[in-house]
């Protein structure tokens, strides 16, 4: 135990992965779940290749949800989309479940360019979010 009463953090359970080590691989080869072009973090589940899988099934035109790419943990989603910056990951297309937009005015510029429709400062959910589940 520090003085402060909490664990070291080399003890405890669930802390993050150092900066430095991020990206890192294990073992030879690509590194696993993305192309050796594509920068960013290695994904090291299938429930990050699961998440991005999903984002690249929406077509251009409509968004889905954080929730609807992970319906148990949301958040997980947005944290696997903020750590990917590759044009084959249509980020632009996730908003949140109210429509609200998570990356502001850039992402409006670009939704609205595929023709996704707004009311006022949210996207029009009826007529553009497609259930992802449903996308083959």
């Amino acid at each position: 135990m520090t003085s402060a009463g909490s664990p070291p953090a080399s003890s405890r359970v669930g802390t993050a992965t150092p900066s430095s080590a991020v990206g890192t691989q294990l073992g030879p080869g690509p590194p696993h779940g993305r192309a050796p072009d594509e920068p960013g973090p290695t994904l090291r589940s299938a429930r990050q290749r699961k998440v991005l899988e999903r984002i690249r099934r929406v077509p251009e035109g409509f968004v889905t949800t954080y929730g609807d790419l992970c319906p148990e943990a949301p958040r997980f989603a947005g944290q696997v989309l903020s750590e990917r910056d590759h044009p084959s990951v249509p980020w632009q297309r996730i908003v949140r479940s109210d429509g609200s937009l998570a990356k502001g005015e850039r992402q409006r510029r670009l939704l609205e360019a595929e023709g996704v429709p707004f009311r006022g400062s949210r996207v029009d959910m009826e007529a553009a979010w497609v259930p992802v589940d449903d996308l083959g």
